[in-house]
């Protein structure tokens, strides 16, 4: 019996999870298994996508989805309660199961990327769903941390806010939440203070497509060190299997 499994989001195409799962698949031996991409225009399509794919056993959720996605869901994990923001979506007959996979796979690849002996203050530049696991994450770690917004009021900072204050220099850990710069609009990249970055700031971006975004590269010529979100991909996408094979 075939099963289905894809990913939802506004913007898919540039994914990766595709060929992670396609191969998966193929490495185990699952030759009744798919993986696809499934663009929605709004969140409220997604009922429809499930009546005429009654095969989908699991959905993997991205941009702009996460938090809106959790009033069409049955059950949602503890974690993802907690977070509000669901990535995983376990269908079990007409009952949808909410997960949150993000918060896990952040916090597993930031404690092998960072120095076990610097300690660490956090700037997160959006405040969508993934910003909401990478604070969990970091409350986890007992990182302190601020958010910065493009609107005034829902966070610590707004990017104008951020320009004229030293929350740069203070914070050794910067994290980008944001889609700025990921393929198509590969130009794109979020207003901070790079002027202010140096060798002693570590700067991850949740972005993996592409590897190396302009907000990657202006951090990366003031001698931070960087990271992309490749490996957190291929953690979270794991866990996400896990969740939908058991």
């Amino acid at each position: 019996m075939e099963k289905k499994f894809g990913l939802i989001g506004k913007t898919v195409s540039h994914s990766f999870s595709k060929n992670f799962f396609d191969e998966k698949f193929f490495r185990d031996g699952l030759r009744d298994h798919h993986y696809d991409l499934y663009p929605l225009k709004e969140i409220s399509e997604l009922k429809e996508l499930l009546k005429t794919n009654p095969e989908i056993c699991g959905l993997n959720v991205t941009i702009p989805y996460k938090e809106q996605v959790i009033s069409l869901l049955d059950e949602l994990s503890i974690d993802s309660k907690k977070i509000g923001a669901v990535n995983v979506i376990k269908v079990t007959g007409n009952k949808l199961n909410g997960f949150n996979t993000d918060c896990d796979a952040f916090l597993e690849t930031l404690q092998r990327w960072l120095p076990a002996d610097i300690k660490f203050e956090a700037l997160i530049l959006g405040t969508g769903g993934s910003s909401k696991a990478v604070k969990e994450a970091l409350n986890k770690l007992k990182i302190s941390f601020k958010a910065v917004s493009r609107e005034d009021g829902q966070a610590d900072f707004t990017y104008e806010s951020l320009k004229a204050s030293k929350a740069i220099e203070h914070s050794n850990l910067i994290i980008n939440t944001t889609p700025l710069g990921m393929t198509p609009d590969t130009e794109s990249f979020p207003a901070i203070p790079y002027e202010q970055l140096s060798h002693e700031h570590h700067v991850y971006d949740l972005i993996y497509n592409p590897a190396r975004t302009v907000f990657l590269q202006k951090s990366e010529m003031r001698g931070a060190k960087i990271k992309n979100g490749l490996e957190m991909l291929h953690v979270q996408a794991e866990k996400s299997w896990e969740i939908w094979s058991r």
